[in-house]
């Protein structure tokens, strides 16, 4: 409910611009603007988002985020194209603003703070009560993968049970001898009479 008022006061805003800038140049450029923008929104998101997807679903699985300043800078680069596409001259200055390298320095800090809350807040409801709760409790710090210790216990486990004769790479299945069909080549006399 408080996102409403917010939404409303934009649009005022972003519409007293909209004629204030109509009124020094035509409002066919201001209109003419938005579909500029939102291309240039559209291929930004498309060119730093294609290279990223990989990396950002290796940190989702893994359950730590990396210190990677490429990723925070692509990210920043996504969210400045997705501001180009919002038509509006004050989305389009935000965006402009996010490229400059010192904003966008601070812009990759608070997107990699808001992805790192709400992946550890996920891991808070994902382990919900286990162990008193909270993640400090497993042993875990913020941004590593609270699972790493459980994963590295159950595997010790299933080494000792196995003996220490057991191998890992060996792979279950049934192995089959195949033997290939060997033609016999029938010697034919081209010189008889």
């Amino acid at each position: 409910m408080k996102l409403f008022p917010l939404i409303l006061i934009y649009f005022i805003l972003e519409i007293a611009v909209w004629i204030g800038v109509a009124q020094f140049i035509s409002g066919w450029y201001v209109f003419f603007s938005f579909f500029v923008t939102f291309f240039l929104g559209l291929s930004m998101i498309r060119s730093s988002t294609s290279t990223i997807m990989p990396q950002l679903q290796q940190m989702q699985m893994t359950g730590h985020m990396a210190g990677d300043g490429e990723v925070g800078k692509k990210l920043t680069v996504a969210m400045s194209g997705f501001l180009f596409m919002i038509p509006g001259l004050i989305t389009d200055v935000l965006a402009i603003l996010i490229l400059i390298p010192g904003v966008q320095k601070i812009a990759r800090n608070f997107v990699m703070n808001m992805i790192a809350k709400r992946q550890q807040a996920m891991m808070n409801k994902m382990m919900g009560g286990m162990m008193g709760g909270s993640m400090g409790d497993m042993g875990g710090t913020a941004g590593q993968n609270p699972f790493e210790d459980l994963m590295r216990q159950m595997q010790n486990m299933q080494n000792q049970q196995g003996g220490a004769h057991r191998d890992s790479t060996i792979i279950d299945g049934e192995a089959h001898e195949v033997k290939p069909e060997a033609k016999q080549i029938e010697m034919k006399d081209v010189n008889s009479k």
